[in-house]
């Protein structure tokens, strides 16, 4: 049995300034924006309540584009019940899976990114609930 829940919206921003573009999208969608973390330099995020899905914004090379995180307690668990579900492994990025739907999206699964899961995510037990 493991847990899993969205974890974030993010904007993968192909720029020059990631800072310009959190300011951008705080001030679009009234959101605060949190201290940049200097351990993640190409990130920045949003504030959001605490039960809310994360805004995040990366700096990337590719073309930009917006996917979402899946955060789960138990990774493995997860990649299998996705890719039962038709969806099909991209890449093992650092600590996280790069996936893509079937529907041709990108998303990943990602560790917890919030805390705990037990009691406030879908409980999954192997045979798809």
């Amino acid at each position: 049995m493991h847990h899993s829940r969205l974890a974030a919206f993010v904007m993968d921003c192909k720029v020059e300034d990631i800072d310009a573009a959190a300011r951008f999208w705080s001030a679009a969608l009234g959101r605060a924006m949190k201290p940049a973390d200097p351990d993640s330099p190409t990130y920045r995020e949003l504030e959001a309540d605490p039960e809310e899905a994360m805004f995040l914004l990366q700096k990337v090379d590719h073309d930009s584009r917006i996917h979402l995180d899946i955060e789960a307690d138990d990774l493995d668990a997860e990649l299998e019940r996705l890719e039962a579900l038709g969806a099909r492994r991209v890449a093992y990025v650092k600590r996280w899976w790069v996936m893509e739907a079937p529907t041709g999206q990108r998303f990943c699964i990602v560790r917890p990114q919030r805390g705990p899961l037990e009691g406030r995510a879908n409980v999954w037990d192997g045979e798809g609930r």
